[in-house]
């Protein structure tokens, strides 16, 4: 079996964002944004000093840059603070996504084409559909989220798209 290939390998300064409650941060140079994920960003797996990431988001901080952020825990238990360098390892993070079968059989009251848009998204768009739907606090908000998912997924529209009526 091969080694996976980091996208990013390397010895990085911790940096904060300027302004009270400014975010610490490491900048990914290496990365490109997604051009097919919200905001660009970039699901990762990997570590930061001997702490173990998962699903976490590189994030755009413009000029077509990403950066970590590096939020309090994380460096506490790295024991790192703004101006420390630390190492960091970062894998992309693939998503592999079950929809539930409650959603399957809506999809079978709809058109083929509809659960093919869905199909033809990334892991992660489809991940962006299923965390909004089943984050509701309430089954009403689920179903209404599921009808306007699937007139969204009509006019081959991703989650981070606007429905002109969409209003939740």
């Amino acid at each position: 079996m091969t080694k996976p290939i980091p996208l990013f390998e390397g010895k990085v300064l911790l940096k904060k964002f300027k302004g009270k409650g400014g975010w610490t941060y490491a900048e990914i140079p290496s990365v490109p944004q997604n051009s097919s994920s919200p905001f660009g960003w970039v699901t990762v797996k990997g570590f930061v000093g001997k702490y173990q990431l998962k699903q976490y988001k590189l994030m755009p901080m413009g000029e077509g840059k990403l950066f970590l952020p590096v939020k309090s825990a994380i460096r506490k238990k790295i024991n790192k603070e703004e101006g420390d360098y630390v190492d960091v390892v970062l894998f992309r993070d693939i998503i592999k996504v079950k929809i539930p079968d409650e959603l399957n059989e809506c999809f079978e009251n709809e058109p083929s084409s509809v659960k093919l848009t869905f199909d033809s998204f990334t892991e992660s768009e489809k991940k962006a559909y299923l965390d909004w739907i089943y984050n509701s606090k309430s089954e009403e908000t689920k179903a209404r989220r599921i009808l306007l998912m699937m007139q969204k997924l009509k006019l081959n529209l991703k989650h981070h798209q606007k429905l002109d009526s969409a209003t939740d």
